[in-house]
Formats: C-alpha cells, sequence, structure tokens
C-alpha cells in the first residue's frame, strides 16, 4: 500500500475510490499518567505522551490502510491527521486520506 500526502500519484493514473479514515482513542496508564503531571512543573518534552502519540498515529495509519484495502485501494493519498483530547491523559488520533485504484 502506498501511503502519501500529496494528492497524486508521479506518473500515474488512478481511479479516486473515496475517503478512508482510521481512528483511536488512547491514554496511558494513571502511573505515568501522574508522574508525566510533575514534568509540567519542571518543562520539557513529556515522553510518556509523546509515546502514547507515536503509537495512536501509527494504529490509526494502519486502519486507514485496511479500510483501504478493503476496497481495493493500491494507494491512500493526501493523507492528513487530526487528534483532539478526549479527556484528561486520552487522545483521539484519526488518519484519512483518499484511497485511489492505479489504472
Amino acid at each position: 500500500m502506498i501511503l502519501l500526502n500529496i494528492d497524486y500519484l508521479p506518473g500515474k493514473e488512478f481511479e479516486v475510490l473515496g475517503m478512508v479514515k482510521g481512528s483511536i482513542v488512547q491514554s496511558k496508564n494513571i502511573g505515568r499518567d501522574m508522574l508525566s503531571g510533575f514534568k509540567t512543573i519542571v518543562g520539557g518534552e513529556i515522553k510518556a505522551y509523546s509515546e502514547m502519540m507515536n503509537e495512536a498515529r501509527s494504529i490509526a495509519t494502519q486502519r486507514m490502510a485496511e479500510e483501504a484495502q478493503s476496497l481495493g485501494a493500491d494507494a491512500v493519498l493526501n493523507i492528513r491527521y487530526a487528534s483532539s483530547a478526549i479527556m484528561q491523559g486520552a487522545a483521539e488520533v484519526m488518519a484519512y486520506g483518499t484511497a485511489v485504484k492505479i489504472k
């Protein structure tokens, strides 16, 4: 599966199959959440949350690619990510793009 954040495939013609998306709501365990809270006092990167968001983006991307594959797509173009806080320590990450079939 070709995954790109551009809206074309260089040198290729394709048929648009439609929008596909994948999402996840993810949180860290309460122990890590409490330890991360202390980091806000001194500043700096909160590695537990960076790891959580990287993992969530990866899962959302995988789910989007699986949806595209179920449509018979060869690629997903114009991929975008969105995230939002659902509650303290939990975030939703969504990946979405356009599924296409290469001619």
